[in-house]
Formats: C-alpha cells, sequence, structure tokens
C-alpha cells in the first residue's frame, strides 16, 4: 500500500487490496474512493468486495469508477460528493493513483489555485498541467 496525501483530508493510491483496509482505518480515514472500473480489475478486486470489506472494516465506501482517458464531468461531481459524504478523510484509488489526482484537482477548481492543483499532486509523479486549461476554465464558470 502507498498512500500519496494530496491534503490532510485527501489522498490517493495504487490498487489496494481488502487487506490493506484495516490498516486504511488505523491510519484515519473514514471512507475510501474505488475510481476503478470492475472491467478493468480481477474479481476479487471489484466494487461490491471491495465494499463490503471496507464496511467490515468501519469505512465508508463510494465507488466512483473512471474509465482511463474518458473522464467525466459526472465524475467530478461524483467524487466532490462522496468526498462530503464521507465528513472526514479520504483515500481514493485507482491503478496509479492519477485518475484519483485529476478527479480531485477538477472538483476544487475555483477553490484551489490551479498552480496548487497541478503541483501538489506532481509532488507525487502525477502530471496534471494538460488539465490547465479546463482547471481554469472550471475555475471562471463556478
Amino acid at each position: 500500500m502507498d498512500i500519496r496525501p494530496l491534503t490532510p483530508t485527501y489522498a490517493v493510491s495504487p490498487q489496494i487490496e481488502t487487506s490493506d483496509l484495516p490498516a486504511i482505518k488505523a491510519a484515519g480515514f473514514v471512507a475510501v474512493i474505488n475510481n476503478r472500473p470492475d472491467a478493468e480489475i480481477p474479481p476479487n478486486l471489484h466494487s461490491s468486495t471491495m465494499r463490503s470489506a471496507a464496511e467490515a472494516a468501519g469505512l465508508a465506501f463510494f465507488a466512483n469508477p473512471v474509465i482511463g482517458g474518458m473522464l467525466t464531468m459526472e465524475n467530478v461531481t461524483e467524487q466532490a460528493a462522496a468526498i462530503q459524504a464521507a465528513g472526514g478523510p479520504v483515500l481514493a484509488y485507482c491503478a496509479s493513483g492519477n485518475r484519483c489526482s485529476m478527479v480531485w484537482a477538477l472538483a476544487h477548481a475555483g477553490q484551489i489555485a490551479t498552480d496548487d492543483l497541478i503541483n501538489i499532486p506532481a509532488r507525487h509523479g502525477y502530471q496534471l498541467e494538460a488539465l490547465r486549461n479546463q482547471l481554469n476554465a472550471l475555475a471562471k464558470s463556478g
């Protein structure tokens, strides 16, 4: 498990396992967001399995599948809603953490400076510079 904090209340990670969930809870997280579609992972990591294990560990679980290269505004609004509903620290995961970083940045356009939305994930190797124009446009519209 490789937890990469973007803020004090939002961290991203590459794929986690059900066996990681007790440690995630012990680390202070209250919720987990799965940003991977079931179609790209084996059945033992599907959302239904992960949800059961997360809830058994005392964590809220949200599934918001982001298809690589096909991120939608619905994904962005669902991520923002999950973060808000969690009411505490959230760990979001996907294959590498990149999609989790992208939906976080887009969900916070206009609330956090665009440079920070790009630079914070960059500290963990996530390159979001290509989203700059979209982040700026969302900041202006929202």
